[in-house]
């Protein structure tokens, strides 16, 4: 048995997703700390929104972040189980780096809600967008983009998720054109993501130039557990290689079928999602042939993984 643990970034939030967690006292402990380093109430945020605070990407990627790493510490409060390798969805990367005990809590929230802001202020909110498209391969969305993209109308491929889902991002009316393409290419469904603003698009390499900068400041440590990243699906031991895989990773797109994959050569046997939500777990069982995926959702989803381990 070999286990990974892969941590969910943006988009697994709402309004009670730690709701299920009140016999675990490291995570009112976790969202203290971070809540202190951050000078805001998270726990409240996360307990009762509103929606609107809830989906602002300044208060989303701190408070996914804080979360992601609040089940970790619950599940390491109950089990003597530790992963062999660590992985994170876009900002769950930075969860992953945490866990690994590469970069610390306080550290990782004023970080990722300065990426956040990076992020958006790179696209003024409504130029840029999102779209999921779903039923097309990785090189018919890639050749499809390469061949419809212009530099005032710009679409990419950002996020490889599992096969048959790739994320694009980039201009507005050229990703709503392309949903348009890739139906007519055959595509399944196409839809456009409620996000505000291109992540992990070119036209955020302003926004990496700036997180660069930032990470320059922040002190990283070689991680304890193999960590593999987004941008390059591969392991950095030095704390100036994980700054720039993280600063190339704001601006560059998201290979999570290939992480996944990577795992599987590895051989890992189990993928356990560890944070709010069930987004990673559905993406493995589509990307991986055989991999047991477990969640933990809540309190009992971590006495139901731990027996399922045992």
């Amino acid at each position: 048995m070999k286990i990974a643990f892969v941590f969910p970034g943006q988009g697994s939030q709402s309004i009670g997703m730690m709701a299920g967690f009140g016999a675990h006292p490291a995570v009112r402990k976790t969202f203290e700390e971070a809540s202190a380093a951050l000078g805001e109430d998270l726990w409240a945020l996360a307990e009762r929104g509103p929606e609107e605070a809830l989906a602002l990407t300044a208060n989303t990627q701190p408070l996914m972040l804080t979360a992601d790493v609040a089940v970790w510490r619950a599940w390491c409060e109950t089990s003597d189980v530790r992963p062999t390798i660590v992985a994170g969805h876009s900002l769950g990367e930075y969860a992953a780096l945490v866990a690994a005990g590469a970069l610390t809590l306080e550290d990782a929230v004023p970080l990722v809600r300065f990426r956040a802001q990076a992020m958006q202020e790179a696209v003024p909110e409504g130029v840029g967008a999102m779209a999921a498209i779903l039923g097309l391969d990785d090189a018919q969305v890639t050749a499809l983009c390469a061949a419809q993209s212009a530099p005032d109308a710009m679409v990419e491929a950002v996020n490889f998720n599992s096969p048959g889902q790739v994320v694009v991002a980039g201009h507005k009316g050229a990703v709503e054109q392309f949903m348009e393409t890739a139906k007519e290419a055959g595509a399944k469904r196409a839809v456009l993501l409620p996000v505000s603003a291109p992540f992990h698009s070119s036209l955020l390499v302003s926004a990496a130039a700036r997180l660069a900068e930032r990470l320059s400041k922040t002190p990283f440590r070689i991680p304890e557990i193999a960590l593999i990243h987004n941008v390059d699906v591969r392991e950095h031991d030095t704390p100036e290689a994980i700054r720039q895989a993280l600063a190339m990773q704001a601006a560059k797109p998201v290979r999570w079928t290939q992480t996944l994959q990577e795992m599987q050569a590895r051989g890992v046997t189990h993928i356990i999602e560890c944070g709010p939500g069930k987004v990673l777990a559905a993406l493995t069982k589509r990307a991986t042939d055989g991999i047991v995926s477990l969640t933990l959702t809540d309190s009992d989803a971590i006495a139901k993984a731990r027996e399922s381990l045992s």
